[in-house]
């Protein structure tokens, strides 16, 4: 038997934290100034041209792609008290073109939009309802005329076609933020495309997005969390806007917009030196400025009003709400903190992580690992002009939230009389050191660094520093802070399970669908679509030659690949089964988190691996198990030896598994509260019938029969069945295979892999519709059909068709569903693929909408899977985009393992990518429409409804297909 090596936690040797002094220094290359941090591993360069725009790169070469974000001090808190929602309108217009795209001819589009000005000024002055739908009768209708002359989404449409993907914007309390993801050979045309979309911004199509905006506002009225969030601040800040008003707006500002106010404000906030752009990717530093400052630099600067409001009072004795909606309990206590300044920012965060740190902070320890409360965790908020801490936690069964917030509450007092140890605050920063150190990989992550910083006003040299900061707190000094900020003037929301009947509904406008001009191009796109780009040559994954493969064992493979950017490890075991072979194995893999062994307690465990920077977890897919263990290579004999020694030495605990089992059992509960569950359910009834993967689960009473030493010895034999080992990071395969074969013990003999239960999709020979009951606003409509067996070599075509159809906001199906037709806030269509030869493929198609639209957006859905349109121009674009992104992708790090692996599932040997490379130059429009002929139009296609009956009888359904009211414990199976 080898040795096991097993360092506890308090006899690890003290860590000793050198920090250095980082101070932001003015440098010059080619005559351009800029600030840096000498030492700052994201050698990020800060320029702030003559206007005052501020400019953030950081270069990072792993990929040939860039990470871009654009962001404005503006957010919700500056929105004008008589028009709230109006810096989130704002973002949603800036998607629709300027004078120069997005309009065929802007001159006579321009003669119909100043009327829809006039008439919304108009419209909301008016009281008298009747006066106001003849009023909105006439905005409906020269909308339409308007129309004729806009092309819907040519922003969409650009960015798509050199190559972008997930372009999005967000709006929250101080800032707004555009994003995108380019590959590096169009970083000049996306420069030129967003100069000009900041130039002159125009307000069309303007109705129709109102009405997503409305969605989007249904949406959190059917959301208990929104609700509960917006109770919190409304108690935490009297005086300050976050609290006075909504990011998203109310229902009669919702219901009265000023186009004029929607200018106003983008005049006044939207001007260089209040603006960020922010840049992570494979660039150079002078290129990129010197074509930013061409672009940007014609902005004018302009004084931006400065933010002020009356500071918050202490409320001594704190206040308590409660909020009522059908989804599961909680409770939520907040505490209002001071504005994010330097010593504070790093007391916060250390404390924040000695609360919750999902390993070994008090609320894991005290609460989750003893199995006080259904679930706790702690997170600290920094907004520009306070901070807040929060506290959730979920009750377990018979336990009122009152007794759970009291359970958090007896945490807070814990830090604040220095519960805690010098070694568990080394370990904080530890962690937090490699955390950092994660990020860094991650263009994404390296952007928002910036950008928030920018938002926040935080000088670029606290971010680089800040491990260093957050090492230099003392216990005294969270002590001292804890009991100064952390007292009873908190504020309590608890949310309760009831009938809300303060919620009022955004009803239906009428709306006529409009043009889109789909087939339409303005000069401004066109020329971005000729310009020619530098050619970025695809990087294809080789199976042989990316990782290297060593025998552990005839059954068992080692995989390994050099980490050769820092010094973090990623460890995977996967075993080619899952919950799907034994119903038990999930409950196994949960019962595992409360077990010590002979040598160390469950906490002592905890405590061990978050000493040593490292992570481990368990998880049970549908078909496959994963063991997993990352952290830094120093600490990797230890971590290995720790977890190997629990899996096979871990001692049953009987109470942990009650414990465990009435927390399930508590669980399904709450997941029959939950509209997303229930949806998700739904569709798994409606493809595979009453025996599915959702209610294929362990009945109450024989989940309660479960012995703990059962699931204790599942664990023990876990790698006594055939899995791959795979290994990511700085260490030699040689050197990683010798502690692999010293630690991961194995027996003379594996066993055979158990086979999983088989799920044959019903087969859709006509229309059927699936309806479960749930108290909402919204409707949630999906439309499905099984499309038979895998077969190689249609990929190609699939993605193809995906990325013309149904994919993203240049698709048919999102211009027709939002931006003609003004049915939803999301809506997409899909033609999935299987993960394995064995499984079939799956077309579908989504609605959330309001539940007085269902028929009209189940009617346009129908349309476009009997009849997709064809533009040729809408077509050109996707097919650029598959080739632009097919070319810039890289597959890197540990996902060359999973890349893999998939492919090995279906039976391929090659990346799968390349083969839909090679086919897609030679794909037309007749391929895409002769594919939905052949597998979408005519097909019947079953409809799942999760909606209220009160909104949505039943008998209304019936003309759909024969209806069947699916309750709860069938689509569950409890």
């Amino acid at each position: 038997m080898n040795k096991i090596l097993i360092v506890l936690g308090f006899l690890l040797s003290p860590l000793t934290f050198f920090t250095q002094n980082y101070t932001l220094v003015n440098d010059t290359v080619k005559g351009r100034a800029f600030q840096e941090v000498k030492g700052d591993p994201m050698k990020t360069r800060i320029y702030t041209l003559k206007n005052g725009l501020t400019v953030m790169l950081s270069v990072n070469r792993d990929a040939p792609r860039v990470y871009t974000c654009i962001g404005t001090r503006a957010g919700s808190k500056n929105d004008p008290k008589d028009a709230t929602g109006l810096a989130h309108y704002l973002e949603h217009m800036l998607f629709k073109g300027t004078d120069k795209y997005g309009s065929l001819d802007f001159g006579k589009e321009d003669y119909y939009l100043k009327q829809i000005d006039t008439l919304y000024m108009k419209y909301s002055s008016l009281k008298d309802e009747t006066k106001r739908r003849f009023v909105y009768h006439q905005i409906d209708s020269i909308s339409g005329l308007a129309a004729k002359y806009a092309i819907a989404n040519e922003y969409d449409k650009m960015v798509q076609n050199i190559g972008a993907k997930g372009t999005n914007a967000y709006t929250s309390f101080d800032e707004t933020v555009y994003i995108n993801d380019i590959p590096s050979n169009r970083v000049a045309d996306w420069i030129t495309i967003e100069a000009e979309r900041f130039r002159n911004p125009i307000l069309r199509l303007f109705h129709t997005e109102l009405e997503a905006v409305y969605e989007e506002k249904n949406i959190s009225l059917d959301s208990d969390d929104s609700k509960v969030y917006e109770a919190l601040f409304a108690n935490l800040f009297k005086n300050h806007t976050y609290g006075t008003q909504t990011t998203i707006g109310t229902v009669e500002h919702l219901k009265n917009p000023s186009l004029k106010k929607i200018r106003e404000f983008y005049s006044t906030y939207y001007v260089p030196n209040n603006m960020v752009i922010s840049m992570s990717g494979a660039f150079d530093y002078d290129d990129v400025i010197e074509m930013i400052d061409n672009a940007f630099g014609k902005f004018s600067a302009k004084e931006v009003p400065i933010f002020t409001f009356f500071p918050e009072k202490s409320a001594p004795l704190g206040t308590e709400s409660s909020v009522y909606g059908p989804e599961s309990e909680y409770v939520t206590v907040a505490y209002r903190l001071p504005a994010p300044g330097k010593e504070e920012s790093a007391i916060m965060r250390v404390s924040e992580m000695l609360l919750s740190n999902s390993k070994s902070g008090l609320f894991d320890l005290n609460l989750m690992k003893k199995q006080l409360v259904l679930g706790a965790s702690a997170g600290i908020y920094q907004l520009n002009d306070y901070s807040i801490l929060f506290l959730q936690g979920r009750p377990k069964t018979g336990q009122t939230l009152e007794e759970v917030k009291n359970l958090m509450l007896a945490q807070i007092d814990s830090l604040q009389k220095g519960k805690f140890t010098q070694e568990e605050l080394d370990a904080i920063i530890l962690n937090a050191r490699v955390s950092q150190t994660g990020e860094l990989e991650s263009n994404p992550s390296r952007a928002f660094k910036m950008v928030n910083a920018f938002i926040q006003e935080t000088p670029w040299n606290e971010v680089v520093e800040e491990t260093g900061l957050m090492s230099n707190v003392s216990k005294e000094d969270i002590m001292k802070f804890s009991k100064k900020w952390f007292r009873k003037d908190l504020t309590v929301v608890y949310k309760r399970m009831g009938v809300d009947s303060t919620v009022i509904k955004i009803d239906k406008p009428n709306i006529t669908a409009v043009e889109v001009n789909r087939n339409s191009m303005s000069r401004f796109t066109k020329d971005i679509l000729d310009n020619e780009a530098k050619p970025i040559k695809p990087v294809f994954l080789d199976f042989k030659k990316d990782f290297v493969t060593t025998a552990i064992r005839p059954e068992i493979d080692l995989l390994s690949i050099k980490n050769k950017t820092n010094d973090l490890f990623q460890l995977y075991y996967v075993f080619e089964f899952g919950k799907y072979s034994d119903q038990k194995l999930p409950y196994a893999i949960e019962l595992l988190k409360f077990l010590g062994t002979d040598r160390l307690s469950s906490e002592q465990l905890s405590k061990q691996f978050y000493a040593l920077g490292c992570e481990f977890n368990v998880f049970a897919g549908a078909e496959q198990t994963y063991v997993t263990l990352s952290g830094p290579q120093e600490k990797f004999e230890r971590a290995l030896s720790t977890l190997e020694h629990l899996l096979a030495n871990a001692i049953p605990n009987q109470e942990a598994l009650d414990a465990l089992v009435a927390d399930e059992l508590q669980d399904r509960e709450d997941s029959k509260s939950n509209k997303y569950a229930i949806r998700s359910a739904l569709g798994s009834y409606a493809r595979f019938g009453k025996k599915n993967p959702t209610n294929w689960v362990i009945s109450s009473k024989k989940l309660k029969k479960l012995k703990a030493k059962d699931l204790t010895k599942m664990m023990a034999e876990l790698t006594s069945y055939p899995h791959t080992v795979m290994y990511y990071g700085p260490s030699e395969s040689s050197d990683i295979l010798k502690l692999v074969n010293k630690y991961h013990t194995l027996p003379v003999n594996l066993k055979s892999a158990p086979n999983p239960i088989e799920f044959k999709p019903l087969a859709t020979n006509s229309r059927k519709v699936y309806f479960t009951n749930y108290d909402m606003v919204q409707a949630e409509i999906g439309w499905m059909r099984d499309e038979g067996p895998y077969q190689a070599g249609r990929q190609p075509i699939i993605s193809m068709f995906s990325e013309y159809f149904g994919g993203g906001m240049s698709s048919i199906v999102f211009q027709t569903i939002r931006e003609s037709k003004a049915l939803a806030y999301s809506s997409y269509a899909f033609y999935s693929s299987p993960a394995s030869r064995n499984k079939n493929y799956l077309a579908g198609a989504y609605i959330g909408t309001q539940a007085d639209k269902l028929d009209s957006a189940i009617h346009a859905m129908d349309e476009l899977l009997t009849t997709m349109p064809e533009s040729e121009v809408l077509f050109n674009g996707a097919k650029s985009s598959l080739i632009a992104q097919t070319e810039s992708e890289r597959i890197l790090k540990e996902d060359i393992f999973f890349k893999y692996l998939s492919a090995r599932r279906l039976g391929l040997t090659e990346d799968s990518r390349k083969e839909v490379y090679e086919k897609a130059p030679q794909f037309s429009m007749k391929d895409v429409t002769d594919f939905h002929k052949q597998y979408i139009s005519g097909k019947p296609f079953d409809l799942y409804i999760v909606a209220s009956k009160e909104k949505v009888p039943l008998n209304k359904l019936k003309k759909y297909g024969p209806v069947q009211e699916v309750s709860l414990k069938e689509i569950f199976g409890y």
